[in-house]
């Protein structure tokens, strides 16, 4: 998709016309022109109102059709980026112009850009008869060139991470994932080094081992590294890369496992994010660590009951195996801490907890100090993305105590959960800063909505690139 930024003598023949109606039919700033040439009667007859969410396609003599969306009482980015979500699906013409970025509302054109490239997103690979037409131009009435540009390379990198995290588990192995990253990293200015099988044993990642040795597929642990000349402040970011997770021989019942693909969307934010962190040119390090392996049954494969040694920090041992990804988080975090990054935050699709807790649009925080804490949840609040905080409540310390080993992986209780697995990352967080992200509800969504499409939604990578930004301001 081309997004370009267009004066408003813009030839307007082919074109669809994307329009803010607010409620009552006023037009949002910066569309009135094209507002004052529609009929009235046509949106009142129709029952237009201009409430959040509602669309009309009407006539227009220059061009192929107004696309009228509402905005409701009052507009905000939110809206703004969702209705440009909703608008880009909508359009049946190859090009769109809009007229949203001259709504007096902060990051307006951003807004705008995210609700295209995010809410245009499809994943055809594998579909032989793909009806789905999606806008191929974009153009942004009143738009700064100079603002789509900053906008565009998040945007692009979260839809990277949903095709990554959308390919089916056959297609996506541990070694293609690792792949697919390194062909990605050559499109900015990020080294990516590749550990294999024998270099992560040499290594002593000892519970990376565990998690990967009943899958005949072998896994693999990447590390990239952004250096900008300006970059003072050091950002350590690891992601949860479990290809896909069948729970080893603690196997999950098959319903359970419908969606795991979905297990190494952690590891898809992080990269994805590091990429576009690159392409921002945001002077701030970055080093990113990412475990990468499949969690099945294989004759080999970790048994509850044995015991594991990461690279730092404790042994575990090993009650659950289904308890895989805070393993291989362990030796990501002992990795990338290696590298004595000034901030450490690790992305993880990690407990069913959190997502009954939070449900399927809200991931789970928890952080080392509220200074962390405070900067994580702004950041998730700048791009758009949902984050509440729980607590590391020490007293829950004690249900991962083991008789045979530093700590156990799993306690064995249907409740805290979440905080028992994020106590339980903190042995090996090490003692600077450090914040953990449960994404285990919104790496998926179930409905397509505003900017929001089915399947994969490359939650977390806004964020990061936020976190970023914030770090970098702080040198």
């Amino acid at each position: 998709m081309e997004i370009t930024a267009v004066e408003r003598d813009v030839e307007l023949e082919g074109a669809t016309l994307v329009v803010g109606l607010m409620a009552g039919l006023v037009a949002a700033p910066g569309s009135e022109e094209i507002v004052d040439q529609l009929d009235s009667s046509v949106l009142e007859a129709a029952g237009f109102e201009g409430a959040v969410g509602q669309k009309i396609t009407v006539p227009h003599a220059l061009a192929t059709a107004v696309l009228a969306i509402g905005l409701g009482e009052e507009v905000s980015y939110a809206q703004i980026r969702s209705a440009m979500g909703e608008a880009i699906r909508a359009a049946k013409t190859d090009r769109v112009v809009c007229y949203f970025c001259p709504i007096p509302v902060e990051g307006a054109t951003r807004a705008a850009v995210e609700g295209a490239i995010l809410g245009g997103y499809v994943f055809r690979r594998y579909k032989s008869d793909d009806n789905s037409r999606r806008p191929d131009v974009v153009e942004m009435v009143d738009a700064d060139q100079a603002d789509i540009d900053a906008a565009v390379p998040a945007a692009e990198a979260t839809n990277l991470a949903r095709d990554w995290v959308n390919t089916p588990a056959g297609d996506m192995s541990p070694v293609e994932f690792s792949e697919a990253i390194e062909s990605a990293a050559t499109s900015a200015d990020v080294s990516i080094e590749i550990w294999d099988e024998s270099r992560i044993a040499d290594e002593s990642l000892g519970a990376l081992v565990g998690v990967a040795a009943g899958s005949r597929r072998p896994p693999r642990l990447v590390i990239l590294r952004y250096e900008p000349d300006e970059g003072i402040s050091h950002l350590g970011l690891v992601g949860k890369g479990i290809t896909f997770d069948a729970g080893g021989l603690s196997i999950k019942p098959a319903k359970s496992m419908e969606e795991m693909k979905d297990d190494m969307a952690g590891a898809a934010a992080v990269a994805a994010a590091t990429i576009a962190i690159a392409r921002l040119g945001i002077p701030v390090r970055v080093t990113a660590v990412i475990p990468i392996t499949d969690n099945v049954i294989g004759g080999n494969a970790t048994r509850p009951g044995d015991v594991l040694r990461p690279v730092a920090g404790p042994s575990i041992e090993v009650l659950n195996t289904d308890a895989e990804g805070r393993l291989i988080l362990a030796d990501g975090l002992g990795v990338v801490a290696g590298f004595e990054p000034d901030l450490t935050i690790d992305v993880a699709t990690l407990t069913a907890s959190a997502h009954v807790a939070l449900g399927d649009e809200i991931a789970a925080l928890f952080a080392s100090s509220p200074e962390v804490a405070a900067t994580a949840l702004d950041a998730a609040s700048r791009a758009g993305e949902e984050l509440w905080q729980l607590p590391l409540f020490e007293p829950y310390r004690k249900s991962l105590e083991s008789e045979v080993a530093d700590i156990k992986n799993s306690t064995g209780s249907r409740y805290g959960g979440a905080i028992a697995a994020a106590l339980f990352l903190s042995n090996y967080a090490g003692d600077g800063s450090w914040a953990h992200l449960d994404i285990a509800g919104p790496a998926r969504r179930r409905e397509m909505s505003g900017e929001q499409v089915k399947g994969a939604s490359g939650y977390g990578v806004r964020t990061l690139v936020e976190i970023a930004r914030a770090v970098s301001k702080t040198s």
